[in-house]
């Protein structure tokens, strides 16, 4: 009986793992300061060769009204 209530559980956690393991494409990289300090996202702005997409990491450089000396990372990575 106590595996029955551990079941409803399990299947709620096994489900929220698989829907935000499903990655996101931005049509366009968010507005400076929209992003956390190494946050991640992905974008498909045509900007990588085929195959690969965008991955932008957010900062937080003081040029552009951070505190610290973070600068944003853009690269090119394969698509999954």
């Amino acid at each position: 009986m106590p595996a029955a209530r551990w079941m409803p559980l399990t299947f709620a956690v096994v489900l929220a793992g698989t829907t935000t393991a499903q990655a996101q494409y931005l049509k366009r990289e968010p507005a400076m300061g929209a992003l956390k300090p190494g946050q991640r996202v992905l974008v498909d702005d045509g900007r990588c060769p085929k195959g690969q997409i965008s991955e932008v990491i957010g900062g937080d450089h003081v040029e552009v009204g951070g505190k610290a000396q973070i600068k944003r990372i853009r690269k090119c990575i394969p698509r999954q």
